[in-house]
């Protein structure tokens, strides 16, 4: 067991030191959460919680000021911090969350915090086809079901069953896969609500035969997106009917520019931080795509990266 972490940073809102729960996992006050995102770029959580487990996370947002916002933090692949940081809590699922089971002959349960590569090479050690896909989403388990993240013809609400969470008030609860709402790159999970596992079902296979799509899988995004870079996931969802890089490709924008962001060459629905960029630069490249885009072909383009936090 532990003890609740000493805070030395000084909060500057609401959230002071005395207002939070004690916890024994770790509470961090003004944590940089740059180094925690694919882009490398933003500002400051106020306050960051690892939780030690469930029941941890459970007491703490029972116990936390309801005023205090609250946000789940994955792998940061698919995210803008903006650079004024983020208010309230910002909550990272550790190792406690990571693991990968399985069930029976084509069921896995996921904890939260696990990658799409970890739930893939189990499933595929296990004889379990059908997830092959996640090996290609850059995230955790609470993000792409949050997201229903998807690639390479299959998404989450294809393998999905159910979904633990807690919500915001410390409630835990099981949702079934009706109870998500799913939509392209899109579910109805409260807000504030934090995925602490799911359970996924594929179809038995040959573990060789999954291992060879998972890096046909592999191979074909190494070739075709900036994965050596610091980058997001796809920039803008696909509009109906058409594929956002074509459309952003057809507007002139392979290659933009805005300060030392870029729209990548390689894969121009994926922005670029060339070394320095802002993440405000980042968003207004993405903004001035946008126009470009709409400018051009009619269609507005919507985000499928999420900004958080305030602007400078």
């Amino acid at each position: 067991m532990g003890h609740r972490q000493e805070v030395t940073a000084t909060a500057t809102s609401s959230a002071s030191a005395p207002s939070l729960p004690p916890v024994r996992g770790r509470l961090t006050a003004d944590a940089p959460l740059a180094p925690l995102v694919w882009f490398k770029s933003g500002g400051a959580a106020e306050w960051l919680f690892e939780p030690a487990d469930v029941d941890d996370l459970r007491d703490f947002l029972a116990a936390l000021d309801p005023a205090i916002p609250v946000m789940g933090l994955g792998l940061g692949s698919n995210l803008i911090v903006r650079d004024g940081g983020v208010p309230g809590v910002v909550i990272r699922l550790g190792k406690a969350f990571a693991k990968v089971e399985r069930l029976d002959a084509t069921t896995l349960r996921c904890g939260g915090g696990a990658s799409g590569i970890l739930v893939s090479s189990t499933a595929r050690d296990a004889g379990i086809g059908g997830v092959e896909f996640l090996r290609s989403i850059p995230g955790t388990v609470g993000g792409f079901v949050r997201m229903n993240g998807g690639a390479y013809g299959r998404e989450v609400s294809d393998v999905l069953t159910e979904a633990d969470i807690v919500l915001r008030s410390g409630e835990r609860r099981t949702l079934r896969l009706s109870d998500l709402g799913y939509t392209y790159r899109h579910s109805n999970l409260p807000e504030g609500a934090i995925v602490v596992s799911a359970t996924f079902r594929g179809h038995q296979a040959d573990p060789a035969v999954i291992g060879a799509e998972m890096d046909r899988i592999a191979a074909e995004r190494e070739a075709s997106q900036p994965l050596r870079s610091k980058t997001g996931g796809s920039t803008f969802k696909n509009p109906q009917g058409h594929k956002a890089w074509q459309l952003v490709d057809a507007a002139g924008c392979r290659g933009l520019m805005r300060g030392q962001a870029q729209v990548s060459e390689k894969h121009c629905n994926f922005l670029l931080n060339l070394g320095a960029a802002t993440s405000a630069d980042i968003e207004a490249l993405g903004e001035e795509v946008r126009d470009k885009v709409r400018a051009n072909s009619g269609v507005t383009l919507e985000w499928e990266i999420q900004r958080v936090g305030v602007s400078l």
